[in-house]
């Protein structure tokens, strides 16, 4: 290109070596089970080369889009949601649509349309299962993925989930190999599909042991506070002493090491501690925490990718995202 000439599709159809349908197809997020990720990335890369951009708002006017979807959470102060929020973005901006994320209040009840009128602003949603109760205020019928979210529910929005019950029987497993047989489950107090298999899922794998007992199920807010004093009320209760308290998430594993300190015992020599989402905190906390690392930013990205499956009308892709335990020194070996 010379002088101030605007590149045009042909110009950047010419440059990959496709057609101009195909340039269409790439540019305007339509590509997923028609055109390769190669030929898309090549094509994406000489539009860049190029500096073409397309006229968007002509375009969206065609075709009735706004190139925008609505990534819908619990809340903003999380880490891991905001980490789902990057992962969107990235693959969003790589078909020329952006992501407003929005925090259901308080994480609980029908939100306010943010827009006042969300099926004119929005192409599609995407929610965490913890944040389903804000749909009802946004508006039916728009294109929708569920992040951890029940797959076999009747009528159900494609999901995007994540190996929550082998990530909670990998820690179960950990703690079984170090000898622990009393446990202690620290469980989220959210009714929400990715707790509910954490919990069946701890109890199956300890029902496999001979030996091993459940001693309790203590319910948190998920809250470093809240998480304290459950573990408070867990240890008050009479019988023996759990060795173990496998934790649902890594603020209630805070939560818990902090009660745990201010009565006097020792992590992990006399009681060891789990987590589950491998925050930032886990490293902050000493001893470090041993948790389950979720990979946030993956679950964002295969959210944003199945919703572009079904604006496009394909089938969204399916399937769980593995997950991976990180032993560190909040876990060791039973004491006698």
């Amino acid at each position: 290109m010379t002088g101030s000439t605007r590149p045009t599709s042909r110009d950047v159809a010419r440059a990959a070596g496709v057609s101009q349908a195909t340039v269409s197809l790439v540019l305007g997020g339509k590509w997923p089970g028609r055109v390769s990720e190669r030929t898309a990335a090549a094509v994406r890369e000489a539009a860049g080369e190029l500096g073409y951009r397309p006229n968007l708002a002509a375009r969206n006017l065609r075709l009735g889009r706004t190139r925008t979807a609505l990534l819908v959470v619990p809340a903003l102060t999380n880490e891991y949601f905001a980490r789902i929020y990057t992962g969107a973005a990235r693959v969003a901006a790589e078909h020329g649509f952006g992501v407003v994320l929005y925090p259901s209040p308080e994480g609980v009840g029908p939100a306010r349309d943010p827009f006042g009128s969300a099926r004119a602003a929005i192409d599609g949603v995407i929610a965490s299962s913890m944040a389903a109760d804000a749909l009802a205020g946004i508006g039916d019928g728009l294109p929708l993925v569920m992040l951890d979210s029940d797959p076999d529910a009747p009528g159900g929005a494609p999901t995007v989930n994540l190996a929550v019950a082998d990530g909670i029987r990998q820690v179960a497993r950990h703690l079984l190999a170090l000898g622990h047989r009393r446990f202690v489950h620290l469980a989220g107090e959210v009714d929400a599909w990715t707790f509910r298999v954490r919990a069946s899922a701890v109890a199956a794998e300890l029902d496999r042991v001979p030996g091993a007992v459940l001693l309790h199920t203590e319910r948190s807010a998920l809250e470093v506070a809240a998480a304290r004093d459950a573990v408070l009320r867990a240890l008050a209760r009479p019988g023996p002493r759990p060795t173990a308290l496998l934790c649902d998430d890594d603020i209630l594993a805070a939560g818990a090491c902090k009660a745990l300190r201010g009565l006097g015992l020792a992590v992990p020599g006399e009681l060891s501690v789990s987590g589950f989402d491998d925050l930032s905190l886990a490293t902050a906390m000493d001893p470090e925490l041993t948790t389950v690392r979720l990979p946030a930013e993956e679950v964002g990205a295969a959210g944003m990718t199945a919703l572009l499956a079904l604006l496009g009308g394909v089938p969204a892709p399916g399937g769980e995202l593995p997950v991976r335990l990180v032993p560190r020194a909040s876990t060791g070996p039973a004491p006698r």
